[in-house]
């Protein structure tokens, strides 16, 4: 059975470092499943939406996740949203892995 993974970053800090993670052979797995990874365009209308739609697209995400993923660079810890969504995750009894990325080089 395939685990459905949520990941939680920075995202406009650390989009790109999450988009090498995303594109690496580490959650290439067959047995791995990752939640949405938005572009910014649909992050800022989500944002722009206030701040019950961003709840609500974060349990929307989190739905049928058994793992969350949280990528650590230099500011997630002050992120609001970070906080929420390790505190949604925990409610929900998933799994919790911290990845530190602050120091992965970015490439375009």
């Amino acid at each position: 059975m395939a685990r459905r993974v949520f990941f939680s970053f920075h995202y406009e800090r650390d989009a790109v470092r999450a988009a090498q993670v995303r594109n690496s052979n580490v959650i290439k797995n067959k047995s791995i499943e990752t939640s949405e990874f938005i572009d910014a365009a649909k992050w800022e209308e989500i944002k722009r939406s206030g701040d019950e739609a961003i709840k609500r697209w974060i349990k929307d995400q989190l739905d049928g996740t058994s793992v969350t993923v949280v990528l650590i660079g230099a500011e997630t810890s002050k992120r609001k949203w970070i906080k929420y969504e390790i505190d949604e995750s925990l409610k929900k009894r998933n799994g919790l892995l911290g990845i530190y990325i602050h120091k992965c080089p970015l490439f375009d």
